[in-house]
């Protein structure tokens, strides 16, 4: 079986909302984003934040973000949320996870990050998938910044790196 059986014409994407504020986590998830474009077609696309969201309740709030979200899409992309309610893999299984990915995308693999409230209705509908990074509950900044990590993991693992340490 050849080494090399990467499907060059997926590409991986990570829609979030509202730009990453923390230098910290700018730096820390750029390092990674490159890392990871040794190994795949990979972006990060931002939505937006909402301007003047002070007096709109959450749900109107979500709506909004929702229809912003689903703008976003394209035809033929395979959606994954980033959801608490979604699947939770260990980083060796979301390895094999991609690897499967990537033998049966066409197009766009596009992982979503919601905004502050969480996902509308109209974007669980769009989704084809959820997925957990944790039970524990991050910051929207360090989801982005854990998510690049296991990414780049996952894609090292797949090319026989070491991924216990790094």
């Amino acid at each position: 079986m050849c080494a090399n059986h990467n499907n060059i014409s997926m590409k991986a994407t990570l829609l979030v909302v509202g730009r990453t504020v923390e230098q910290h986590f700018i730096t820390a998830i750029n390092d990674y984003t490159q890392r990871t474009k040794r190994y795949l077609s990979f972006d990060i696309e931002v939505i937006p934040e909402l301007k003047n969201t002070k007096n709109l309740p959450m749900e109107q709030q979500k709506e909004k973000e929702g229809e912003l979200i689903c703008k976003a899409f394209q035809p033929g992309d395979v959606i994954v949320l980033l959801d608490e309610g979604g699947k939770e893999m260990r980083s060796i299984e979301f390895a094999d996870y991609m690897k499967r990915k990537m033998n049966t995308v066409n197009k766009r693999l596009v992982f979503v990050i919601g905004g502050p409230y969480g996902f509308s209705e109209k974007v669980y509908q769009a989704a084809h998938e959820k997925m957990s990074l944790s039970r524990m509950t991050f910051s929207h900044q360090m989801v982005r910044l854990v998510f690049v990590e296991q990414l780049y993991r996952a894609m090292n693992i797949l090319n026989g790196g070491p991924y216990h340490h790094e």
